[in-house]
């Protein structure tokens, strides 16, 4: 099947590798001519501008932007619906706001233009692993587009979900629980590395692959990374979000859901970005007050 791809970072890359290995024809441009070189290297057509790409495309085209979530995604979106024609889709594979989702899909489809939302979960490893895909849409469109899903997937990797935004939806909703998946594990390693036994962390993580009720992908990265590094001394405690998380409590609120998981790990990889932060100095003065306690001056 042929495809146009626009994003070609260290995700986006990878996926029009995968496709290319996979027997498609892909025709893909990046800002970076740098990026647009790799991509060539791999196997695809690499262009210089949106029009190239669609001018490299045969009716009805298929476009697929990998680009950072917000004004990057809008733009590009808004950009291919002015130059698309009617029939064509755009596929939306980053991290998007399910709500976005829908209002574009409304707006392009006064143009005939169809348009597909597709959470993508698998980061560095999707090439060789292949990619998680929750994908929303009318059911037809996706259906016609299957080829491209079940290649970038692995063996039943690939499930279209619902409508316009459940792709993103659902895929806001696993990332919720990945939060949590990550924090608990975190909160668990930390306890054994501040205990009295010298516990080979790396290989607690190891064994807790084999048999447990625990074991995860997510684990097996946290082996991969103590091999690497047992005190994990070269990397810094802060931890950033990209929006989903967010969303998933807003989404949790608005339908009156209890998230409590899911909102102390967000809230914890907020408090990672504080250095001393007001409330522990505000703590802390407040027990000098009523009781004398120590404190220590900064």
């Amino acid at each position: 099947m042929q495809i146009g791809f626009v994003g070609l970072g260290r995700m986006g890359l990878n996926m029009v590798t995968r496709l290319v290995q996979g027997g498609h024809t892909v025709v893909a441009y990046d800002r970076s001519a740098d990026a647009v070189a790799r991509a060539d290297a791999a196997g695809a057509k690499g262009v210089s501008t949106l029009d190239a790409l669609i001018e490299g495309l045969t009716p009805p085209r298929a476009v697929w932007v990998m680009v950072p979530s917000g004004d990057a995604t809008e733009s590009t979106v808004g950009a291919l619906g002015r130059i698309l024609s009617a029939g064509d889709t755009i596929v939306d594979g980053g991290n998007t706001n399910f709500h976005d989702d829908v209002r574009r899909a409304q707006a392009l489809g006064s143009k005939r233009i169809e348009y597909v939302d597709a959470g993508t979960s698998g980061g560095i490893w999707g090439l060789q692993e292949g990619y998680c895909l929750m994908v929303g849409g009318k059911t037809d469109v996706c259906k016609r587009l299957e080829p491209i899903f079940l290649t970038l997937a692995p063996t039943d990797g690939y499930l279209h979900v619902g409508d316009h935004g459940a792709g993103h939806y659902v895929k806001m909703i696993h990332n919720g629980i990945e939060y949590g998946l990550m924090q608990a594990y975190a909160e668990g390693f930390e306890l054994m590395h501040a205990s009295d036994y010298k516990i080979d962390l790396g290989a607690v993580a190891g064994l807790w692959n084999h048999g447990s009720v625990v074991r995860s992908w997510l684990l097996e990265l946290a082996a991969r990374a103590l091999a690497d590094d047992a005190e994990l001394a070269a990397l810094k405690g802060y931890v950033d979000d990209s929006g989903e998380g967010r969303w998933t409590l807003h989404e949790g609120i608005d339908r009156a859901v209890p998230l409590p998981v899911m909102t102390a790990a967000l809230y914890t990889r907020f408090r990672s970005r504080e250095d001393n932060p007001f409330s522990e100095r505000l703590l802390a003065a407040l027990r000098n007050q009523f009781g004398g306690h120590a404190v220590k001056k900064s």
